[in-house]
């Protein structure tokens, strides 16, 4: 008998309309549940209920294919019954509060800024667009530095780089953001116009070694690849590199840098835009100790660890989803100590004091192994 497409689609639908009434009937039996947790003052997420749970009904499918099949569409219904759980608590009040508190905006004045590296630096200029010309500061030799000042409450704020256009992430503020209990509270960004600096008698044929910031290096990597005979030498800093060159007093160093490091240090521009992107931006961040937010701030920058298991990233992230947010970055960093395990950093649009924004955090902080709301700005 030949197969009549119409007909199986048909049933295909009848067998929908079915499981859709049974899901609902589900969800039902669900908020009952958040209720029951609620007056028993148990938590929404019982990863070794659900473990058993997820083994039996696949028991009950009759080949391999539908059990992994039957596996992962009942993961997502109790994916989707913890977010359904969470949302009836948050109705009752109940969880806790991130412990932010909303201010009128940043003082910018009355502040004592610190920044990685030395006058001229790009840091230095962020703080400057940021904070104004005369505001008082202090420069460190590294990030560690700024964010001890910060904890110690030797200065108010600090600014450090946290991501190029061009080169990524800046590895070392995303993983101090995670040792040290600093909070992002704004951010800034500062157009990168690198130069070729070299001492007053210095010409380019007179080049051998070049010093930059590693971001420096790579961001001008068309560049240096037509002076293959350069010698390329990281250093801490942009700025810091047109020092030294000032100071070795040798004619054969350059240094990638800004041209204000240029004028501050008594340099040469040997060649200007050098960057390969003429576009190239890097994004600011200003960090403090104290968990506060503008009640202008649209976005929140979050950062968690997730069980090494199947699908519990996209358990996590479909919090955002739920909750109708909208993520614009994620980015992961291997945990230290935790051989091929790895840290997660998201940030999505949205504010402290939304519903769906605690929502999202409530489901994560739940399933999650560890989770920091980093800032709110």
């Amino acid at each position: 008998m030949a197969l009549d497409l119409q007909s199986i689609r048909d049933d295909i639908d009848d067998i929908d309309k079915k499981i859709v009434e049974l899901f609902e009937e589900r969800m039902k039996l669900c908020s009952d549940v958040a209720e029951y947790k609620i007056e028993n003052d148990k938590k929404v997420l019982d990863r070794d209920r659900e473990i058993d749970k997820i083994n039996k009904v696949k028991a009950l499918a009759h080949n391999s294919f539908n059990r992994h099949g039957v596996g992962e569409l009942f993961s997502q219904i109790m994916s989707i019954s913890r977010k359904m759980q969470y949302q009836i608590l948050s109705r009752h009040g109940i969880g806790e509060e991130p412990g932010f508190e909303q201010i009128d905006g940043i003082d910018k004045e009355n502040v004592t800024v610190v920044y990685q590296g030395v006058p001229g630096a790009y840091s230095n200029k962020a703080m400057q667009d940021y904070f104004g010309k005369d505001v008082q500061n202090i420069n460190v030799k590294t990030f560690r530095d700024a964010m001890e000042y910060i904890r110690l409450g030797k200065a108010d704020y600090a600014v450090l780089p946290i991501e190029n256009s061009t080169a990524g992430i800046v590895n070392d503020t995303y993983d101090l953001l995670m040792e040290y209990n600093n909070y992002i509270v704004d951010q800034t960004e500062v157009k990168v116009e690198h130069s070729l600096l070299g001492l007053p008698d210095a010409q380019i044929s007179d080049i051998s070694v070049v010093y930059s910031h590693p971001q420096g290096l790579m961001q001008c990597s068309r560049y240096l690849e037509e002076h293959k005979d350069w010698k390329r030498i990281a250093q801490a800093n942009t700025a810091g590199s047109a020092k030294k060159v000032i100071e070795d007093g040798d004619i054969c160093q350059a240094a990638i840098a800004s041209e204000s490091a240029a004028s501050i240090y008594g340099l040469k521009i040997l060649d200007s835009n050098i960057n390969d992107n003429d576009k190239n931006t890097t994004r600011f961040v200003i960090i403090g100790n104290k968990k506060v937010y503008r009640k202008d701030a649209g976005r929140i920058f979050v950062c968690f660890e997730l069980p090494h298991e199947s699908g519990s990233l996209f358990n996590i992230l479909s919090n955002f989803i739920y909750n109708g947010l909208n993520m614009t970055k994620i980015e992961s960093r291997p945990i230290a100590d935790k051989s091929w395990e790895y840290r997660f950093y998201v940030e999505f649009e949205g504010k402290l004091d939304d519903a769906a924004v605690n929502n999202a955090l409530r489901g994560i902080a739940e399933e999650a192994n560890f989770m920091k709301i980093v800032g709110n700005y």
